[in-house]
């Protein structure tokens, strides 16, 4: 199997890439550089490409002698799409669409789309199916929403095998320390938390006490890097030019915010200072995935269901690059 990776030198599309190759598959990835990191590509797997290039997408495709794409490039920071709801409809949308018609120039008709729980809203019901009402509740949702819609449409109109992982909330780092992650801004829990010990944040805000959680904070599924490469190699492998399937991709478990530091606590050897906030508008206060159709239709099984050992290979990572990667300069000349 041949596999493009769009958005492969981002923090999952490259964690993905790097399992795909300990596989045995011939995967590459194809990015621009605007999130992802070069060093987070292994040697000679990168093309340098835009999404938006339909032409260059296509070329990178036959060139590869592609059987099938894994799709990740994408605006992830919800906060953004709300002060800037056009980049993440340009680049998710449009940028789909070139990946789309890319993709029928090259005669490549299998596709796995990196999809988001997100996209099921503010639903009460924990923890969620597959089946679960999609209500997105912001532009990056609705965006990764409309994609999973145009998926379907193009199968539907042009014979296309899909799958849709929708999944939880990405943690961790590679076990060795050498990959991790590395956004900026970031937004994710587990760096910020771990940047207090550091010296590198004075302390963590922490937005609501008042959710109906045993605690007061909101709770989530955090899902290690390398159960969701897992998971996508499977998935990938069990996808056909005729395939149409949904799947969510999470350990079952939640943990809330205070847990969460908890463990960063425990793993760093420090305490950690916090700052408590009032709710942050939009933030659901449970998201847990109901994981059983993967691991029984697939036979998925996570590695990592402890988050304490989810927040140790972070921790490792962020100690061994205490400013992440080194800069690169962007591709789309700070267009993004």
């Amino acid at each position: 199997m041949r596999i493009l990776v769009t958005g492969g030198a981002g923090y999952v599309g490259s964690a993905c890439l790097r399992h795909l190759l300990a596989g045995g598959v011939d995967a590459v990835a194809y990015d621009n550089l605007c999130q992802g990191h070069r060093e987070a590509v292994p040697q000679g797997r990168l093309i340098e490409g835009d999404l938006a290039d339909t032409e260059s997408l296509a070329a990178a495709l036959r060139n590869h002698r592609s059987d099938a794409v894994m799709h990740f490039a994408a605006a992830t920071c919800v906060g953004e799409s709300v002060e800037n709801p056009e980049y993440h409809y340009r680049n998710n949308i449009a940028g789909t669409l070139s990946l789309l018609n890319a993709m029928r120039k090259a005669g490549v008709q299998r596709m796995l789309f990196s999809s988001t729980c997100a996209t099921y809203g503010m639903t009460p019901k924990v923890p969620m199916s597959e089946d679960t009402p999609q209500e997105p509740f912001s532009p990056y949702a609705r965006t990764k929403l409309t994609v999973e819609w145009m998926i379907r449409d193009f199968a539907d109109a042009y014979g296309l095998g899909f799958t849709l992982l929708r999944y939880f909330n990405a943690s961790g780092a590679s076990e060795d320390g050498k990959f991790g992650e590395d956004h900026s801004p970031e937004n994710h829990l587990s760096p910020l938390v771990l940047q207090v010990p550091l010296g590198q944040r004075a302390c963590i805000r922490v937005f609501g006490t008042d959710y109906p959680t045993a605690d007061g904070t909101c709770i989530r599924d955090y899902i290690h890097t390398d159960d969701l490469a897992s998971a996508h190699l499977l998935a990938i492998r069990a996808t056909t030019p005729t395939t149409r399937q949904v799947f969510n991709v999470g350990t079952g478990e939640g943990q809330s915010v205070l847990a969460v530091i908890q463990a960063c606590e425990q793993v760093a050897g420090k305490k950690i200072a916090k700052q408590y906030d009032p709710r942050r508008p939009g933030d659901p206060p449970a998201l847990v995935a109901d994981p059983r159709k993967l691991k029984e239709q697939l036979g998925w099984k996570p590695k990592y269901t402890n988050i304490r050992d989810v927040v140790a290979t972070a921790w490792k990572w962020h100690q061994n690059h205490p400013q992440g990667y080194r800069t690169e300069t962007c591709a789309c000349a700070g267009t993004c």
